[in-house]
């Protein structure tokens, strides 16, 4: 009954922004890390943010990323600024009981994933 759900990709040129929005439903969303991970047509998976009581990010969207939740909204956003096309991926939402981590294997539950493209 875990349900995760991605919202907020799209097209944008580089340099614009965009904010992905994660609602989790069926988890104690307050027990749980939130990640976001990412991956590129022939690329591996790959951390992007995540978020306990502290952040955590990947040097490639440091400054430029900011991970967030809303307990009382049970949502985790991403809020990415100053896209480049390199950042082009789906993203995809994750859950982690315990504390945070920036491995993929570490999380159990997944959402659907949400495509974002950065042109130019």
């Amino acid at each position: 009954q875990v349900q995760l759900v991605e919202s907020g990709g799209g097209l944008v040129q580089a340099g614009g922004s965009l904010r992905l929005s994660c609602a989790i439903s069926g988890l104690t969303f307050s027990n749980y890390a939130m990640g976001w991970f990412r991956q590129a047509p022939g690329k591996e998976r790959e951390f992007v943010a995540a978020i306990t009581w502290y952040v955590n990010y990947a040097d490639s969207v440091k400054g430029r990323f900011t991970i967030s939740r809303d307990n009382a909204k049970n949502t985790v956003y991403l809020q990415m600024n100053s896209l480049k096309p390199e950042d082009t991926a789906v993203y995809n939402c994750a859950a982690r009981l315990g504390g945070h981590s920036r491995s993929s294997k570490e999380y159990r539950y997944w959402g659907q994933g949400t495509q974002v493209t950065v042109s130019s």
